[in-house]
């Protein structure tokens, strides 16, 4: 599995988002500029995103986006799922593989089955919330920094 600029840059902005958001919705080129990343771009990240419930739209002047939740509650697993679809390793429809002594199977359970529940376990266990205060405290440490 290899997580696509979409997944990357849709994370990025949602955090953005949750890291900014104050009491009005926030426009998708005021996140496309601090994070540099293309409007347009951002307009098919942000509709999958509006499609999975994950966020709200607003149109006009005072209009963009909001969480559509407290970030306490939104998820990296659900914002990956609605822009990368399933998280899982293979491409391989394991459940077609017969149970028994095939070395198929075997790998099917040892492996690829361990390693989707870790990844999705991982990324349902991380919050908004959590990367959130994480960003703070890392940006917190760089304005302390000085040089002489």
């Amino acid at each position: 599995m290899k997580i696509s600029a979409k997944g990357r840059y849709g994370l990025r902005a949602m955090l953005d988002l949750a890291v900014n958001t104050t009491e009005s919705h926030v426009a998708l080129n005021n996140i496309a500029e601090r994070q540099n990343i293309s409007v347009r771009f951002l307009e098919q990240v942000f509709t999958a995103l509006r499609n999975a419930g994950l966020v709200k739209s607003t149109k006009g002047s005072q209009g963009g986006y909001t969480l559509s939740d407290l970030p306490s509650r939104i998820t990296v697993g659900s914002i990956l799922r609605a822009l990368e679809g399933d998280l899982s390793v293979t491409s391989q429809n394991t459940e077609e593989i017969p149970p028994g002594n095939s070395i198929e199977y075997c790998i099917k359970t040892n492996v690829w089955e361990k390693l989707n529940e870790s990844i999705n376990n991982l990324v349902d266990s991380i919050t908004l919330e959590d990367l959130a205060t994480e960003y703070k405290k890392l940006n917190d440490n760089w304005s302390l920094m000085f040089y002489i």
